[in-house]
């Protein structure tokens, strides 16, 4: 990938899986194409044995059948491997918000491994996608590309599909930002006021608050002292990774800097 202006390695990555729940689900498939700033590249490949059934309607997607991952290692043997190729990584791939990071993060705590989002940046070829020219992977494959993507929804076909996607859009659209941190902000466009990527948790004085629901505007640290309860609530629900992660630090006293744009 030349168009991409990298200060640090960037870790493109697929998840084919059970299914799309990260909490019920497990994760079948993991390929990885770390790029570096000297333009080198690595490739990773990993077959899992997810350790439940494969639903029918998920191996009519990939492919991934009972039988063909019966002798393949659990996530848990290779978590520590996977954690070392993407350590110091910002991230990218398609849809990966959504899907393939929370499916990432919640094997990883399976495991036993803390995955850190806070200070990686996130570059999603499919928000670009859909900011620019509304589809999915086939079409922007075939769009951006002029190809047949033959090989959708195996891992290391999509990794490679969605690093071609990403160059040719960073060569179309003259107005896309080269640098990580900024493609990151025109992925993720948020609210200088929020302290997660979705606006959960929102600066008010200074201090994280809860941005949702009867508790919107009532201060995280005064949930955690006076209603454990809610605080145990979300963090066993579907909240996205990032949120838990602010939540399960201020629990242990460790609040993030607020931004010199959140209220004084």
């Amino acid at each position: 990938m030349t168009e991409m202006i990298l200060n640090r390695p960037i870790a493109c990555f697929d998840i084919e899986a059970t299914g799309i729940n990260p909490h019920s689900d497990r994760m079948v498939e993991l390929a990885i194409v770390r790029m570096h700033p000297d333009g080198s590249q690595d490739s990773h490949r990993f077959v899992i044995n997810p350790g439940i059934p494969i639903p029918i309607e998920a191996s009519n997607i990939h492919g991934f059948k009972d039988d063909d991952v019966r002798d393949c290692p659990p996530f848990t043997d290779i978590a520590s491997d996977v954690n070392a190729i993407l350590e110091n990584c910002d991230l990218s791939g398609f849809n990966l918000l959504r899907y393939d990071i929370p499916m990432l993060v919640a094997e990883m705590a399976r495991a036993d491994i803390r995955f850190e989002l806070k200070n990686r940046k996130v570059v999603d070829a499919q928000r670009i996608f859909h900011q620019q020219e509304p589809r999915d992977l086939t079409a922007a494959i075939a769009y951006y590309c002029n190809e047949m993507h033959l090989g959708a929804h195996g891992a290391m076909a999509d990794v490679t599909a969605t690093m071609r996607v990403i160059e040719s859009q960073l060569k179309r659209y003259s107005n896309l930002p080269r640098d990580v941190p900024s493609l990151d902000l025109y992925c993720n466009p948020r609210d200088p006021s929020w302290v997660d990527r979705s606006g959960r948790l929102k600066w008010i004085n200074k201090t994280v608050a809860i941005n949702f629901g009867k508790k919107k505007g009532v201060a995280l640290e005064t949930l955690i002292k006076d209603d454990p309860g809610f605080i145990k609530w979300m963090l066993k629900s579907d909240f996205p990774p990032d949120v838990k992660e602010i939540v399960a630090q201020g629990q242990r006293g460790e609040w993030p800097e607020p931004p010199s744009a959140a209220s004084p």
